[in-house]
């Protein structure tokens, strides 16, 4: 290509550039256009629609929830405390015992003819010891025999205290009244100190055990009131508190608590589960608000309230929490209108319609459809 093709070349594609920038200059002259139009229309924000609710007084409630198991009140594994062959048992299982009751019996056949062979030398030794004793009031014998008279008739009764000692041991008796459950024995097998007969369980009353945590070890003392629910009864049982734990478990960081529970019925069974409740206590007049209109920061908790048209956003310090509602100690007061619809939508002054203000001026809350609650 010589020199003048290149130069009517690059002559036409610097034509075509100023061309391309001029005509957006030129193009309102050249079809007609106004140059004052806006060249940009900024769209108005529509106002969110919110739910929300005038805050007023409320009584909050600090509750504590907790889990525990029905303890009988005594239990035990009742056995012999030597070895020998059961010749009798005098219980039925799930019977009621009085506390006393024979149970079992070993067979003391070889105990009992040692005793009476005592208790047959007994009566001689006390006769002879009644002679001693004249003979010595009259000076017709020494002290000393006497005395020996004496300690033969005491090591008797002590020798015989022993076997009846020995002979108690081949028979269990009731410790308390009870129920007593099955049996793990029968007449004729040989039985050691290691062999259960049956459990002897008290059920009247029953002992309620549950944990809470560790900062509530100063509310919680004997004779406070708990309320708990069993699965298969309606209606909250009530119990008292008999006994708390003087350590904190270093695990759980929980306190061990033991309540009474009367059961005088006897529907209630040991071993069951139940969900314990504790009130500790009750601020009449506060500002509690729902725990889905919280917004938990990094700076902090703060909620959105309705001021002039938009959402405001506070931040504000908590204390009780219950299972829906939180207290509010800081940040907030009576007749704040609280938002509690659109949280996450939220933003600080971002316009905000309310769903229904009649609503709001008799202090009720209200729904995305303007409905009361």
């Amino acid at each position: 290509m010589n020199k003048k093709a290149r130069f009517f070349v690059n002559l036409a594609i610097l034509t075509l550039l100023i061309g391309i920038i001029a005509y957006p200059k030129v193009k309102p002259f050249l079809f007609g256009e106004s140059s004052s139009a806006p060249a940009f229309q900024p769209q108005q924000r529509s106002a969110l629609q919110v739910s929300g609710y005038v805050l007023s007084p409320m009584p909050v409630r600090e509750m504590v929830r907790s889990t525990g198991t029905l303890l009988p009140d005594e239990e035990v594994d009742l056995a012999f405390e030597t070895s020998g062959k059961v010749v009798g048992i005098f219980f039925e299982e799930g019977s009621f015992v009085d506390e006393g009751d024979l149970m079992a019996k070993m067979n003391d056949r070889h105990l009992q003819a040692q005793l009476n062979k005592l208790q047959a030398q007994q009566r001689l030794v006390v006769e002879r010891e009644f002679r001693q004793r004249s003979l010595l009031e009259r000076d017709a014998i020494s002290q000393e025999a006497y005395d020996q008279a004496v300690t033969e008739l005491e090591t008797l009764e002590a020798d015989i205290e022993l076997l009846l000692a020995r002979i108690a041991e081949t028979e269990v008796r009731a410790p308390f009244d009870g129920v007593v459950g099955l049996r793990y024995l029968s007449e004729g097998s040989y039985a050691s100190p290691s062999s259960r007969l049956a459990r002897l369980v008290r059920t009247s009353p029953l002992k309620l055990e549950f944990s809470v945590p560790e900062r509530y070890s100063g509310e919680i003392t004997p004779g406070f009131p708990v309320n708990f629910r069993v699965d298969g009864f309606l209606e909250p049982k009530h119990a008292e508190v008999y006994a708390v734990s003087p350590s904190v478990d270093d695990r759980t960081r929980t306190i061990r608590v033991r309540a009474l529970y009367g059961n005088e019925a006897g529907l209630l069974m040991p071993g069951r589960f139940a969900s314990v409740n504790l009130q500790l206590s009750e601020t009449p007049d506060a500002i509690a608000i729902p725990s889905e209109a919280l917004i938990p920061e990094m700076e902090g908790d703060r909620v959105f309230v309705y001021r002039s048209g938009q959402a405001e956003a506070i931040y504000v310090t908590t204390g009780i929490r219950t299972e829906d509602r939180v207290q509010i100690l800081d940040g907030l007061s009576f007749g704040d209108t609280l938002l509690t619809t659109g949280v996450l939508q939220l933003r600080h002054g971002l316009p905000v319609e309310l769903d229904n203000r009649d609503a709001l001026k008799d202090h009720e809350v209200v729904n995305n459809e303007g409905e009361a609650l």
